[in-house]
Formats: C-alpha cells, structure tokens, sequence
C-alpha cells in the first residue's frame, strides 16, 4: 500500500457540494482533484494558476447605497443614449480581460 497521509481543510459548504458535483461528473473522487493540484504544485514550483489581485475589483451591488445603484444605472441608460452597447459576448471578452472571470 502508498506511503499517504490524511490532508484537512474547512471549506465552505456550497462551495464545497458545488465543487464535488462537478468533479463526479468527471468521474474525479476529491481525493484525486486534491493529488492532482498538489502533484501539479510540485511541478509548477508554487501555484499552478496566476494567484493575484485585479487591479480594479468589479463593483458588488450587495455594498452599493441606493443613491450609488442610482448613479450606476444612470451610466448604463446613457451608455445605451450614446449607442454605446456592447454584445455579450464582448462584454465576456472584457470581463475575461479585465478581471480573469
């Protein structure tokens, strides 16, 4: 039997149930996911995906007073007067660029 040890860790419930049932249905125990970035740590030497901060964060509306959602929406009504409008798929090109999501 392999030489192993037992690895711990408090993870978020949702995030934790949401992470599993994606790795079932790529046939990936959590044990295994977990080898697997530990085995690829290794290899890279460190984190094996960029492990930074955004320069610029995306605004959360849940932190936004109203008079804040107010102005946020007034930039999106005058975007749309200016025939500035953009697909979404470019939107999800910016978004991709700019932050990494």
């Amino acid at each position: 039997m392999a030489n192993t040890t037992a690895v711990y860790a408090r993870i978020d419930t949702g995030l934790k149930e949401h992470a599993e049932a994606i790795l079932s249905q790529l046939g990936i125990s959590p044990s295994s996911a977990i080898q697997m970035l530990y085995s690829q740590i290794v290899l890279e030497n460190g984190m094996p995906f960029a492990s930074r901060i955004p320069a610029f964060a995306p605004t959360a509306i849940g932190g936004m007073s109203q008079a804040e959602m107010d102005a946020e929406l007034m930039k999106g009504l005058e975007s749309l007067k200016s025939s500035r409008a953009y697909s979404a798929d470019e939107v999800d090109a910016e978004l991709h660029e700019e932050f990494g999501i």
